[in-house]
Formats: C-alpha cells, sequence, structure tokens
C-alpha cells in the first residue's frame, strides 16, 4: 500500500489531461465539528499529537512539511511537546543536509521538516489553506461564511471517501473516491483502520485518523491561529470600549449647543 495522502494536488500532477476533473462533478465534503472553528476555538493538543503521529507514520514517506519549523512541536497551543520529545522526534525521524559538513545529519530542533520531492507529491504545509471544501450556493460563498473555507474537511473527506473500487486506465490504477472531483483519483487509499496505534488509546479508525491528521495540517498551516484570534477579540473589545466613550463624549460636549437651540 502507497503510504501517502490522496489529495486533489497530487492528481492534479499525476493526471495532467486525464479525465479526473470531468465535467467539474463536486465531491462530497462534509461538514466536520473541529475544535478550532469559530472565534472561540482552539486547537485539541491531544488531537494534534495524534495528527502528527499518522503524519510521521503514514504520510512523512511520500509528504514534506518544509515550512514548518520542527521547534514550533513544543509550542503553546501546538502539539506542546517537552523540549527533550521534539529534539528526540527530530534526530529519530529526519534527516537534513548540512552545507556545512556536505553531508546529511539527524535533524534539530532549529530545522524545518525537510521536503520530499522524490515521491512526486505536493509539500502539505500549507494544503489545509490551500483547498477549500465549501462553496456556493452558486458561487455566493455563503456555506463558506458559515462554515468556513473547509480545507480540513475536504482532507478528511478525501481520505475517507474511498469506496474500494479501482480500475486501470493506460496503465495507472485509479481509485474511486468520493470526495474527488470527478469521482476518480490516481493515489491508492493511505490509511486503513488501526494502522496506527494511539499512545492514549482513541478510536483509530480511518475517519478519526483523517479528522486527527487534517487538525494537524490546519495548525501547519496556520500556527498562530490561536494568537491571532486572541489579538482579533482584544481588538474588538478595545473598539467597543472606545465607541462608547467617544459617544458619551459626544453627548457632553454638545450639550450645552442642543441645550441652547432648545430654549
Amino acid at each position: 500500500m502507497i503510504k501517502t495522502f490522496a489529495i486533489a494536488a497530487v492528481a492534479a500532477l499525476t493526471l495532467s489531461g486525464t479525465n479526473a476533473y470531468a465535467a467539474g462533478a463536486a465531491g462530497e465534503i462534509h461538514d466536520v465539528d473541529f475544535s478550532f472553528e469559530g472565534p472561540f476555538g482552539k486547537f485539541d493538543q491531544n488531537q494534534l499529537q495524534r495528527g502528527l503521529q499518522v503524519y510521521t507514520e503514514v504520510c512523512a514517506s511520500c509528504h514534506g512539511l518544509q515550512y514548518v519549523p520542527l521547534r514550533t512541536l513544543g509550542d503553546e497551543g501546538g502539539p506542546h511537546l517537552p523540549a527533550d520529545q521534539v529534539r528526540a522526534y527530530a534526530e529519530q525521524n529526519f534527516e537534513v543536509f548540512d552545507a556545512e559538513l556536505d553531508d546529511t545529519r539527524p535533524a534539530k530542533p532549529s530545522d524545518n521538516f525537510p521536503a520530499n520531492t522524490g515521491a512526486g507529491a505536493p509539500d502539505l504545509s500549507m494544503m489545509a489553506k490551500a483547498r477549500a471544501g465549501f462553496h456556493g450556493p452558486y458561487g455566493t460563498g455563503m456555506a463558506q461564511l458559515f462554515k468556513g473555507m473547509g480545507g480540513p474537511e475536504y482532507i478528511v473527506a478525501i481520505l475517507d471517501g474511498y469506496t474500494g473500487e479501482e480500475k486501470e486506465e493506460a496503465g495507472t490504477y485509479f481509485y474511486e473516491n468520493t470526495a474527488f472531483p470527478g469521482g476518480w483519483i490516481s493515489m491508492a487509499p493511505p490509511l486503513s483502520d488501526e494502522q496506527v496505534e494511539y499512545a492514549d488509546g482513541h478510536d483509530n479508525s480511518v475517519h478519526h485518523m483523517a479528522e486527527d491528521v487534517s487538525a494537524f495540517l490546519m495548525w501547519a498551516a496556520e500556527p498562530k491561529m490561536m494568537a491571532r484570534k486572541q489579538a482579533g477579540l482584544t481588538g474588538v473589545i478595545i473598539l467597543t470600549i472606545m465607541s462608547v466613550l467617544l459617544y458619551l463624549t459626544n453627548k457632553r460636549l454638545w450639550a450645552r449647543v442642543k441645550g441652547k437651540k432648545s430654549a
């Protein structure tokens, strides 16, 4: 089984000139109640750690995260691994090329996740923001207003959308996927039930693993989401207070003038 994410960008690279996007068929994307959604939502630390495990054991063999620093795995609001675990994770799982040594060495927390160009698969650093799972109705964007862009939902749907049917065309195997435009994708199903053994005993069915790794990829694409939400909420509170003060000040300044006019 090819351990890789079956996402649209892969097929866009490998199916150029084929009927993968035939008739512009829309895939089946369902809303997922992620913890980080909404103005007060935040990432679930345990889910991010499980998603990191799925990425490491299943996805990293074909997909890189070259724009994500390894040190951020220890950041609060993210997976929040202890410093020694971040260091051990980097050393045990990745090698990077060191120009000073003119050779590869075990990765350090100061390095980024390495790129993975050998498999021809796209980098996943920004994939959760590069995909939109919700559109319409009729191009109005109303679904996005209420549900968000739907990038993580798109990834969940792709990973959990395989029907088990496959076909061969021109020497290439295609797999039926209810979420992929056109209904067929060139990447084999990357996940299977109980493929990853979670340390916390969480349900490791395909659907739950898909949700976990999608949440992790959302964090990878926007690790400062919580700080942005906090800054936005703080800004709204300050503007509200200022608006009230300006209104009261304006009312007090014009009180005499309005009083004279009344007289």
